[in-house]
């Protein structure tokens, strides 16, 4: 019986602990903080356009191309987010519209 208790004990590989408990790293609150994190940054990028075309139209000084090239990343990165919104809610129809 000792030498069974000693292959058990051998065998056990130690779990690392979780830095956050009651929330595994690759969970379900990850994917929400991911979406969150970009819409906070497409949301900064728009702001940022905003005081660079601001500054432009108030005599600032500031490069015409840069403020053109921040208003078209926040463009870009508006629709992006827009696409993703409708993939996601294209996919939440499909899964509500499957039988169980």
């Amino acid at each position: 019986m000792a030498s069974i208790n000693a292959i058990q004990q051998q065998l056990t590989i130690p779990q690392a602990p979780n830095p956050l408990p009651g929330k595994p790293e690759n969970g379900p609150g990850s994917f929400g903080k991911f979406l969150l994190e970009g819409i906070q940054e497409v949301n900064q990028m728009q702001q940022d356009a905003d005081r660079a075309v601001e500054s432009l139209f108030t005599g600032g000084d500031v490069n015409p191309a840069e403020v053109l090239t921040a208003v078209q990343k926040a463009d870009m990165s508006f629709k992006m987010m827009l696409q993703v919104r409708n993939k996601m809610m294209q996919a939440y129809a499909e899964v509500k519209d499957i039988r169980v």
